[in-house]
């Protein structure tokens, strides 16, 4: 029987989100955002992982991120996810009482061109999207609140393509319901985001059978 290829993931470039289990509140105050900051930092810095750009809402996150090593991404969430979980559980009292999170975390490769910028801007417009701000920036548990409160942050890593100037204004600009729909869409088939051609190279290299591939709308902005 024919040995399955090793999956390839160093230096792609992934848009990662998990989910509390029955959509239920893991973040409930400032400390809670907090904690889970302080917990991401840890992770950076303990890992070979670089990470570009988050956003923390209150039942789900989302992180933009690449491994620099082979196997580094699952490494990377099982210490971020569990740790997290098991500090939030014995915050509360909840030890051994039933999973924090809906389970393994959802993960697909981004094109390291103008998908990667409109990936940083759908992650960072979350809270405006959700209604919980009036702009962006407000929100202050994602990257784009910590680069405009301290020019940087050491767990964030500099983008692999230059931030377009005005990027603030940029991510409070809306993007269209069909672009959205079709990232969303994506994540949930775990589909590559990017033009076609590079999407097939990259299931290859990951050791992925190709799928069916629905219409994908062009990208009216980066």
């Amino acid at each position: 029987m024919p040995r399955r290829r090793r999956a390839s993931t160093a230096g792609l470039f992934f848009h990662v989100v998990n989910r509390a289990a029955k959509r239920a509140t893991l973040f409930e105050d400032r400390a809670d955002y907090a904690a889970f900051e302080r917990v991401i930092a840890a992770a950076v810095a303990r890992s070979r992982v670089s990470l570009f750009a988050y956003c923390v809402m209150p039942n789900h996150w989302h992180l933009l991120l690449t491994p620099h090593v082979d196997g580094d991404l699952s490494r990377f969430m099982h210490w971020l996810t569990t740790t997290h979980a098991r500090r939030w559980q014995t915050v509360r009292g909840l030890d051994g009482q039933g999973a924090v999170y809906q389970g393994r975390f959802k993960a697909i490769p981004v094109c390291d061109d103008r998908h990667f910028l409109w990936v940083c801007r759908y992650v960072e417009r979350n809270p405006l999207r959700a209604g919980l701000v009036r702009r962006a920036e407000e929100w202050p548990w994602s990257s784009l609140a910590r680069r405009e409160a301290d020019g940087k942050a050491s767990y964030l890593t500099t983008w692999p393509v230059a931030r377009p100037a005005g990027w603030t204004g940029h991510v409070n600009t809306p993007q269209t319901g069909a672009e959205v729909q079709a990232f969303r869409h994506a994540m949930r088939i775990g589909e590559p985001f990017g033009d076609e051609d590079w999407g097939r190279a990259v299931l290859n290299r990951m050791g992925v059978p190709p799928r069916r591939k629905r219409g994908q709308p062009t990208l009216v902005s980066s």
